[in-house]
């Protein structure tokens, strides 16, 4: 069976939090609808054995996952944990006809691995944590690709409240404390959260620098 996309992606326009599903895809088919999405653009995918879902992020959605993202940097420098920073990076996997981008992915126990410019690794190797904003779109069936994918954490933000989830014997579940920086609490990140609520970036990023200065001395 042929499916056929009379509109090109690339001229269909989604409002912020907006969300559209295409099934009957082929994996030859999807991988011709990335191309023709290409790289420089702000959606994001999500594609699961024929069906797949582009995601306009919105404002909130942004904010809360650069935020995050800025948080795992800082920590990762003041804690003197090498990490790199994946973005949204297509994580494909052909085998399993499943493909996701997360909101941000980092390599963190695997960072060497994912040092250099000209690096292949999330090909082969799932990123050690991964960013899951849900603000409009439910998460569910992103976490069941992140899951078979074997993405070890995932930080899951989801009805105004931050989740850590690890994946323990083939299931993700809820824990107190990050796998990747074990001195920091679930608690805490959404302290940090709340905080941005009524202060800029770079007043929680002191915060998290005074977290991690207080912790190491």
């Amino acid at each position: 069976m042929t499916t056929v996309i009379a509109t090109p992606l690339s001229q269909i326009k989604l409002s912020p939090d907006g969300a559209m599903t295409i099934s009957g895809l082929t994996w030859k088919i999807y991988q011709a609808l990335l191309q023709e999405l290409g790289e420089d653009r702000p959606t994001r995918i999500a594609y699961d054995q024929g069906i797949l879902e582009i995601r306009m992020p919105g404002e909130l959605h942004e904010i809360v996952n650069r935020l995050l993202a800025k948080i795992i940097t800082l920590l990762a420098m003041e804690l003197k944990i090498e990490a790199n920073d994946f973005g949204s990076v297509t994580l494909n996997r052909e085998s399993l006809d499943r493909g996701i981008e997360p909101d941000t992915c980092f390599y963190i126990q695997n960072a060497a691995k994912g040092q250099g410019m000209a690096r292949t690794v999330s090909e082969n190797l799932p990123p050690d944590l991964a960013l899951e904003v849900d603000i409009a779109s439910s998460s569910a069936s992103k976490m069941s690709l992140y899951q078979v994918i074997g993405v070890p954490e995932v930080w899951l933000y989801r009805r105004n409240i931050l989740n850590i989830q690890l994946l323990q014997d083939g299931q993700y579940g809820d824990v107190a404390n990050s796998r990747a920086f074990p001195t920091v609490s679930v608690e805490q990140l959404n302290q940090w959260i709340e905080m941005r609520k009524t202060e800029t970036d770079l007043t929680v990023l002191r915060d998290v620098q005074r977290f991690c200065r207080e912790y190491t001395i």
